[in-house]
């Protein structure tokens, strides 16, 4: 069975782990997140939730993405979040794939950004980095996902929202790598 008639048969993220083009030494680190854990400087500063973070955006370093990639998207999302559904954090796509990574701060300063990225809305309403504030008491995981596509750029809406650019990311992944980081207080 060749890969293209094994991905016609199973399920998307199956399939993105069953073919070539998948680089299994694709990774992700953060030097902000280096002990594992999400820094006072990433936390949000929203004095009326209880938090006096910096709201500085991670430093996101990525490398090995699969041969082919042309963009990569980066996500920060908590499932751990008292949602429901989590929450998104902050999610950039259409990241060239010249780039091997988004210095600290990226998300909060565009000028920062690599050319042609852009910043989707996040669960806050409004494209942009928006840093962790757990429940006092809870300690959260937050997950850094880089995405790399075989596809130079998604088409958004203005409105895009993260969970419609991974769904639209679908049918062009190569393959992703993940940081899972905790936060509370």
């Amino acid at each position: 069975m060749t890969p293209h008639s094994l991905c016609v048969s199973l399920a998307a993220s199956a399939c993105m782990a069953a073919t070539p083009a998948s680089a299994a030494s694709f990774q992700v680190s953060s030097p902000d997140m280096a002990s594992g854990t999400v820094a006072m400087t990433q936390f949000a500063n929203m004095p009326a939730m209880g938090c006096a973070g910096g709201n500085v955006s991670p430093q996101v370093v990525w490398r090995d993405a699969p041969a082919g990639t042309q963009s990569l998207l980066v996500t920060m999302y908590d499932p751990d979040a008292p949602t429901g559904s989590g929450w998104w954090h902050w999610a950039v796509a259409n990241i060239p794939a010249s780039n091997t990574e988004l210095v600290s701060g990226a998300g909060n300063d565009a000028t920062k950004l690599p050319a042609g990225a852009l910043q989707v809305n996040t669960d806050a309403g409004r494209p942009g980095y928006g840093g962790p504030c757990p429940p006092v008491g809870q300690t959260h995981r937050y997950v850094i996902t880089v995405v790399a596509l075989k596809v130079a750029k998604l088409d958004l809406p203005p409105f895009a929202t993260p969970a419609m650019m991974n769904f639209m990311s679908m049918p062009h992944r190569l393959g992703q790598a993940t940081l899972v980081a905790t936060g509370g207080r």
